[in-house]
């Protein structure tokens, strides 16, 4: 029983010594501003005894000075006579994080702060190890940041340039740093434009990263804490208050910037007064009383343009008569003649267009007819260069503002018709894809002779951002005197296809219907109605004409949205490994749809893109330009799933470590047998392949079962190889190896006997031995020399050397290792005289013996029955032997 309780204790005292308390506190010195919140976090790690720990703090003026009790976890009495206050008020707190985690919180800190402050820790080890406590510096400083922006101008031009000053300064007692921030405020929200320091670089907002990486804002430091933004080309979108904010910074122990104290001031609200506000357009005409003209005469018309920040714009002017399009000047000064009346019948006068003044502009139509007559109309588009290069080399501009002039009637003498023009929506969409219905009435017709017809001709207009970017018109259809239907560029399929239709329901009324109303239709449509009749020569010409009030025809239309995510299917660590990466398509306000897929790839951000595969909405495959032409084979590209793709990379090569994402276009259809229309796309998160190829290590081994042979016999030597780290396959890895002897044992001087290379070709080289050898090849790590008939001039040390080929997985190259070489084994062949002398003396002694113990018995056999005489003859009793006897 006793040595049971002693195991135990040894048990429970050899558990207690291996805690270590460690007690950590922030690392400092702290460096804090007067006034501002501290927090000095404490912790406690590697303890015995309960989970909750408790805390005290402590604070002194020096390291090895009086400590004075600032606060306690367990003990509310535990705080100085001169802190209680402090204390009791919330102005200094501890707060628990976890069971081993609490912070010291100072609401405001104060000069008197200033010090060491000790975190200790109750002991609760049933032994002490470790530490029980924790000091960190904190220093303490004055608030001298001082943020002192200049009052920028309440009312600025849209267009012109916008000056922020901001002085941010403070007074250097610590290694502190400056920041300064611009934001512009709206409402509630507001949104930073650029930020400078603490370390010297710029952050610029999201919505102006282009804007400063094209110039349009820019950054000009001063002296003595003087920074200014400079915000070109101002729009209406840069209204609001405008801020300056300065922060204080320091870099604290372990690399991490804290912010101690900042201060935001209001610099001022700033309007932008937008260019449509001030622009006017006014079209007159030299000579008034000349404007009802007779056909041969010269029509003159002056278009005069006045804006409050003209030099800052650049404007293009169109004119119009009766709502087309005769003659345009755009913003850098190329004229653009359009004399056809749009594939009506007749054709307009030739009209030149130029540049009288700052601000404006004269059309001239020599010669004019009929077809001149009507409402002309000047229109004004201002645009603001935003900076930087457009896609196709020139200036990227910005419309800021469109005005079109009132009209100025120009009649050419002659008898019209007269009528008026009534247009009113019947069916009128609420949605995408809902059935439109535009009737055109003509009323209060008069002057229209006998026999004369009514034609029509639909124009609509879209809206800015849709259908081509800027506003623009377009013909639809028209009906002329005869019947005849003349369809426009854009609305021909829609015609053929019958899902848009033009008819006249009534002598005077007529009828545009879409039956599936797409967003493109939305915009300002007009109708104008033309009479025709019969001239003297039996000619139908047109008389006269009228366009009805523009009626705008527009629903909320929700834009589809995509999202693209990429995610690893299979992740690739070593050469010859199979990518796979999955792209998963949600969408939002978009019905059925076809996706194209773009897999791309690039090597690293800023470095060109390559396409490596496409996948059409019809799935069409196709490999991109970036495709090597032999590995298509390991290329695949499959939809997965109505809105999942996947691409896979087999036998992955150093050569592919790069980003991958997909970059996927949704494509709609309006009906079955149309064209593709592109509906939005997106790209995907992009997955990196990224690996290290270390290849396979190698390592070589010799042995032999018998080092001792004797003479005659065949003697053994194994040669074997391992492999580890990225092994290839046995198909790929093949050796060169050969075999090495030295009579000596540690020789120095080996002689090369026998190889075979990675082919398994064999040569023999020197060997002067009245033996045979040879090389056999057991597996694909695995070589055996075979020494027939040993002999005694076969004894001596043998190692072999191995140099191994293997096939790259991440190069798919035939790769040159390092050469290995074995230790070295010794062959002894041993001569045994006693063995080899046993059979010889075994074989004559039985032979010896065998033809003695046949001469006995053939002697005596001889004896007894051959030379046996049967008569006795006595012996002679003398002394002498008969002479027959000798």
């Amino acid at each position: 029983m006793d040595t049971q309780h002693l195991i135990l204790f040894c048990t429970l005292f050899l558990l207690d010594v291996s805690w270590a308390r460690v007690v950590t506190v922030s690392p400092g010195p702290l460096i804090r501003v007067e006034g501002q919140p501290v927090s000095i976090r404490c912790d406690v790690n590697d303890y015995a005894g309960p989970r909750e720990q408790d805390f005290e703090w402590l604070i002194s003026r020096d390291p090895t000075g009086s400590r004075t009790k600032i606060i306690s976890t367990f003990d509310a009495s535990y705080s100085h006579p001169t802190l209680s206050k402090r204390v009791a008020s919330g102005d200094i707190s501890v707060m628990r994080l976890h069971d081993n985690i609490v912070e010291l919180k100072i609401a405001e800190a104060k000069p008197q702060d200033a010090g060491f402050y000790w975190c200790t820790t109750p002991s609760t080890d049933s032994v002490i190890s470790g530490n029980y406590e924790a000091q960190v510096k904190l220093i303490v400083i004055p608030n001298t940041l001082k943020v002192l922006p200049l009052t920028p101008p309440s009312i600025i031009a849209e267009g012109s340039d916008l000056t922020l000053s901001c002085n941010v300064t403070r007074e250097l007692t610590q290694p502190t740093y400056l920041s300064v921030t611009w934001s512009l405020k709206k409402g509630a929200v507001s949104e930073e434009i650029l930020s400078f320091g603490p370390q010297g670089e710029v952050v610029t907002g999201t919505k102006y990263a282009r804007r400063y990486s094209d110039g349009s804002i820019r950054l000009v430091p001063g002296r003595n804490g003087v920074f200014e933004l400079v915000i070109s080309r101002m729009t209406t979108s840069d209204e609001g208050i405008y801020e300056c904010n300065g922060t204080e910074w320091t870099h604290e122990n372990g690399g991490k910037w804290m912010k101690i104290v900042e201060k935001t001031k209001e610099m001022g609200t700033v309007a932008v007064t937008p260019t449509g506000q001030s622009l006017s357009v006014k079209v007159s005409s030299p000579s008034p009383s000349s404007l009802p003209l007779t056909p041969g005469d010269k029509l003159t018309l002056l278009c005069s343009i006045a804006a409050e920040n003209l030099p800052s714009l650049a404007l293009e002017v169109s004119w119009l008569s009766g709502g087309r399009d005769i003659i345009t000047m755009d913003h850098s000064g190329v004229v653009i003649s359009n004399v056809s009346v749009n594939g009506m019948l007749g054709k307009r006068s030739e009209a030149n267009l130029d540049r009288t003044g700052g601000a404006e502009y004269r059309l001239e139509v020599r010669g004019v007819s009929k077809d001149d007559a009507g409402a002309y109309t000047c229109r004004v588009r201002a645009f603001i260069e935003k900076g930087g290069r457009s896609a196709g080399g020139g200036g990227r501009w910005h419309m800021v503002a469109e005005k079109t002039s009132n009209p100025v009637m120009v009649k050419v003498s002659q008898i019209k018709p007269s009528y008026s023009l009534t247009l009113q929506p019947i069916l009128n969409p609420t949605i995408t894809a809902e059935p439109t219905e535009l009737a055109c009435h003509v009323t209060n017709i008069t002057h229209l002779s006998a026999g004369s017809r009514l034609g029509v001709s639909w124009q609509h207009t879209s809206l800015p951002g849709t259908g081509g970017g800027t506003q623009a018109s377009h013909p639809i259809a028209s009906l002329d005197g005869s019947g005849n239907l003349v369809t426009g560029t854009m609305y021909s399929d829609r015609l053929a296809s019958g899902m848009m239709s033009l008819s006249r329901v009534r002598p005077n009324t007529f009828k545009l219907r879409f039956q599936r109303t797409q967003e493109v239709d939305m915009g300002q449509y007009v109708c104008t109605v033309s009479a025709w009749s019969v001239d003297s020569q039996g000619d139908i010409v047109k008389t006269a004409e009228q366009q009805s009030l523009p009626l705008n025809v527009r629903w909320d239309a929700k834009r589809p949205s995509l999202n693209v995510v990429a995610k690893r299917v299979r992740e690739v660590s070593v050469g010859g490994a199979t990518f796979e990466m999955s792209c998963l398509v949600t969408t939002e306000n978009l019905g059925e749809a076809g996706y194209s897929v773009l897999i791309q790839s690039q090597e690293s951000p800023g470095s060109p893109v390559r396409t490596i595969m496409t996948l059409s909405p019809d799935n069409v495959l196709q490999h991109g330009g970036a495709t090597d032409p032999n590995r298509r084979d390991s290329l695949v590209l499959t939809k997965s799933g109505a809105a999942e793709f996947r691409f896979r990379l087999s036998g992955v090569q150093l050569s592919d470590r790069s980003y991958y994402w997909c970059d996927i276009t949704a494509w709609t259809k309006q009906q079955p047998g149309q064209i593709w229309t592109k509906a939005t796309s997106a790209e995907s998160n992009k997955v990196r392949i990224d690996f290290q190829e270390n290849g396979p290590s190698f390592s070589i081994n010799i042995q032999s079962d018998d080092s001792t042979v004797y003479p005659w016999q065949t003697a053994k030597i194994k040669c074997s190889l391992s492999v580890s780290g990225s092994s290839p396959r046995t198909d790929n890895l093949a050796y060169e190896v050969r075999w090495f002897f030295t009579r000596l044992r540690g020789g120095e001087t080996t002689t090369q006997v026998l190889s075979m290379d990675r082919f398994g070709m064999v040569r023999k080289d020197q060997w002067n031995s009245s033996s045979d050898i040879s090389i056999e090849r057991v597996d694909t790590h695995t070589y055996i020399l075979n020494i027939h008939g040993t002999q005694d001039t076969d004894s001596g040390e043998y190692h072999c050397t191995a140099t191994p080929w293997y096939l790259s997985a991440s190069t798919a190259a035939w790769t040159q290792a390092a050469q290995l070489t074995s230790s070295r084994v010794f062959l002894t062949v041993r001569f045994a005289v006693w063995e080899s002398l046993q059979l010889p003396l075994l074989y004559g002694v039985s032979a010896s013996l065998g033809v003695g113990l046949f001469s006995l018995v053939l002697g005596l056999i001889c004896a007894q029955c051959c030379c046996r005489n049967t008569t006795h003859t006595p012996r002679s009793r003398n002394k002498l032997m008969d002479l027959e006897m000798d």
